[in-house]
């Protein structure tokens, strides 16, 4: 159902591609938007028991996208390195495809909510006080990875 991918060689291992899903602050989730155009949005995520979350407002572009058509990609990309001496930047990207829902149960819903907190904010009282203040405005995505390939680039 997926394509192979065509340069192989580059490709990492699940490990490292987790390794990225849990490590990196953001990514870049496409949907299908209006009039089949597609719609990339930068997202702040958590990776969690084999699945990945995110949170956004319960109304707009990217919801009404969700509710047409739920088959999405989403791109992670490493900070990358240098070799030593050379000018060309080596990046790790993951690609993600999968079916996105809204989560509709609301204690599973501020579970991963707290769980995204933990990974953006500097403690968890700041968690708390965050909870309290937008918990109730939020909406969670969940995405249901059903293919993932991982891929070390050169950009000489």
């Amino acid at each position: 159902m997926f394509r192979k991918m065509r340069r192989f060689a580059q490709q990492v291992s699940e490990d490292e591609c987790l390794k990225i899903l849990k490590e990196e602050p953001r990514g870049v989730l496409a949907v299908l938007g209006d009039e089949g155009y597609p719609y990339t949005v930068p997202m702040d995520f958590v990776y969690d028991n084999g699945k990945i979350y995110f949170h956004c407002a319960k109304e707009g572009h990217k919801i009404d996208a969700i509710n047409s058509y739920d088959k999405v990609s989403f791109c992670v990309m490493n900070k990358g390195f240098k070799k030593s001496g050379e000018w060309a930047l080596n990046i790790t990207s993951v690609v993600v495809f999968g079916r996105i829902s809204i989560v509709q149960n609301n204690d599973f819903a501020e579970e991963k909510l707290r769980l995204l907190g933990l990974k953006y904010y500097p403690n968890k009282e700041d968690v708390e006080e965050e909870m309290r203040k937008a918990a109730k405005r939020a909406c969670v995505l969940e995405l249901n990875i059903e293919h993932m390939t991982g891929k070390l680039v050169n950009e000489s």
